[in-house]
């Protein structure tokens, strides 16, 4: 199908995109790597009356570190940062779960923010900002401001970012030492969408468990924290028998959606399952980062 009719803007600086926002407000789309706003727009799920295309202002792309944060701009791809040497060492959760997005070709083109900012709950990359608890920064006229990755998601394809604001960059804590990590899907093929996924953290300290993150993806409208589990893992020592028992808490309340790709008690098998799975590989890499 062929695009709607609409209007194109292409600012060379982040203050005239956020002019250009204040100006059109609910009327404008944001355009970066296209991924997800393309077929929206031929499919005519999407008629905004202007494209702001974000994808010529230099400052927002690139990968930097500072004050144990790794910042990345909002329009770097999804490859380059796959292929960073930097993302691999500093935010390794991230590392694994980029080449779960869909296929080269789409990851060469998509971008961080623009996965953050489309919010879709099966994404590899929400699930991810959440178990690290990133930080999203947007811009406007009035100013900058950080929000936590828990405000961020609000429902299907809703963000908290406001209509004259735009995404310019995302902060991930930088991993400590001892920390592992695993980022699991299931997906009916390589590519898909994930029926169900899980970013995995744990951080060892002398063989202890001293931080524990689980986000799922698949499961609700926004990514999901499993604050039970990680509760319970915390302070404990790495074991099959922990281990399942944390699957069973992190799956207790949860009431996932059933589609085509399976029933809600489906996913939630699968969910347990990739607790599980997770948390053993979290544990088994996390004695390399010592």
């Amino acid at each position: 199908m062929k695009l709607p009719p609409v209007d194109y803007e292409a600012p060379e600086s982040v203050s005239e995109a956020v002019e250009l926002l204040a100006e059109y407000q609910d009327e404008a789309s944001v355009l970066a790597g296209g991924q997800s706003l393309i077929p929206l727009l031929a499919l005519r799920l999407a008629r905004p009356a202007v494209l702001i295309d974000i994808n010529g202002i230099d400052e927002l792309s690139g990968v930097s570190a500072d004050d144990g944060w790794t910042a990345i701009g909002a329009t770097t791809r999804e490859y380059v940062a796959e292929e960073s040497r930097r993302v691999a060492e500093a935010v390794p959760l991230l590392a694994a779960a980029l080449p779960f997005i869909g296929h080269e070709a789409i990851r060469s083109r998509g971008t961080i923010g623009g996965s953050l900012a489309h919010s879709d709950p099966a994404g590899e990359l929400p699930a991810v900002a959440r178990a690290l608890d990133a930080e999203l920064v947007v811009r406007s006229q009035s100013g900058e401001r950080v929000v936590p990755a828990a405000d961020w998601f609000e429902g299907y394809f809703m963000t908290s970012r406001q209509p004259d604001e735009l995404l310019v960059q995302v902060r991930f804590p930088t991993a400590q030492p001892g920390t592992g990590i695993s980022f699991l899907e299931v997906a009916r093929r390589h590519g898909d969408f994930a029926v169900v996924g899980l970013a995995t953290s744990l951080t060892l300290s002398d063989g202890v468990i001293s931080d524990a993150r689980l986000a799922f993806a698949g499961l609700a409208d926004t990514p999901v924290r499993a604050a039970a589990a990680e509760d319970l893992l915390t302070g404990e020592r790495p074991s099959t028998e922990l281990f399942a028992e944390a699957a069973r808490r992190a799956t207790d309340d949860v009431h996932p959606p059933a589609d085509l790709n399976g029933s809600s008690e489906y996913r939630k098998t699968i969910a347990a399952a990739l607790v599980r799975r997770g948390l053993q590989a979290a544990a088994g890499n996390a004695q390399e980062r010592q």
